[in-house]
């Protein structure tokens, strides 16, 4: 059950809603902006993300370590005070991880299950599509999307409707999408991800709910075959005519702080082997597994 609420009566979402935006609200609490298509790739997000077990596996400590931690504060400072918008929340995993006292914490996803989740971390949950957001332009002082935008159909659509929302003086920040040259597996190389890839092996994992969401392997959009995933040409073609000012710093995911001084860090031998087996050499900037971009629009005169 759900009841449609007109736009001055929402809090506190009202204030950053754009004229058109018919928002409902649920018994659990939930916002909700309609999506008018749902693709294959977003139905297994939603099926995957919002599974009772997968969600809340999710949120367990040992899947965001200390490295984040200090990476993420490196890069965005504090949370206090600040408007902030995270897209592809999940069950809430950054904010749980990173901290904070923003005085507006909006969590974006398409999958009820884990916003349900996400409302337990602090988060205002709104279920709505990441390349249709229902936000004026620039009222955030922080959006972020962390490893949101492989899992999404077109990552420049995405890119750039997080972009719009960010104030003058405002930072975007993304993180954990995989590296299109990290990934680029030949051989033995891309065999040895096939195996990883097979239902067999989640549930040798003893994860047999991810072998059943209608393939954990349907989320990964773009990272599902050597070519797919970001480069940092994506984010300066995106958001560079958009007045930021773009860095990015790619890194594999043991490395903290030192990734925002231009280290690499050291990726597992479960990704160095199989780029080794395809003439990747592992300790390059391009084998590093991930890319994160650190991005400031510019205040206007």
């Amino acid at each position: 059950m759900s009841r449609l609420l007109k736009m001055q009566s929402i809090t506190p979402l009202s204030k950053y809603l754009i004229e058109s935006a018919e928002i409902t609200e649920q018994e659990n609490g939930i916002y909700s902006y309609p999506i008018p298509h749902i693709t294959a790739g977003m139905q297994a997000n939603i099926d995957l993300f919002g599974h009772p077990k997968w969600r809340r596996d999710y949120l367990k400590p040992d899947r965001y370590t200390e490295a984040l931690k200090a990476r993420w504060q490196k890069a965005i400072g504090s949370w206090d005070d600040n408007i902030v918008v995270d897209i592809g929340c999940g069950p809430g995993n950054l904010y749980a991880t990173v901290g904070g006292s923003p005085s507006l914490l909006i969590g974006v996803d398409i999958s009820q299950g884990t916003l349900e989740i996400a409302q337990e971390v602090g988060y205002v949950p709104l279920l709505a599509d990441a390349h249709h957001l229902p936000f004026i332009d620039a009222f955030a002082d922080l959006v972020v999307l962390n490893a949101t935008l492989h899992h999404c159909d077109d990552m420049a659509k995405v890119l750039a409707e997080a972009a719009r929302l960010v104030r003058p003086g405002g930072i975007l920040v993304t993180d954990n999408d995989p590296q299109v040259t990290a990934w680029n597996w030949k051989g033995l190389g891309l065999l040895l991800r096939k195996i990883r890839q097979h239902r067999a092996y989640w549930i040798v994992a003893r994860k047999p709910y991810v072998a059943t969401s209608r393939q954990r392997l349907a989320t990964e959009i773009h990272n599902q075959k050597p070519g797919d995933g970001i480069t940092t040409e994506l984010y300066y073609q995106v958001l560079k005519p958009l007045d930021f000012t773009v860095t990015t710093y790619p890194h594999n995911h043991n490395l903290g702080a030192e990734v925002l001084q231009g280290e690499l860090g050291r990726a597992p031998w479960t990704v160095r082997v199989p780029q080794r087996l395809s003439g990747i050499d592992p300790n390059s900037q391009g084998a590093a597994q991930s890319i994160m971009c650190i991005a400031e629009r510019a205040l206007r005169n």
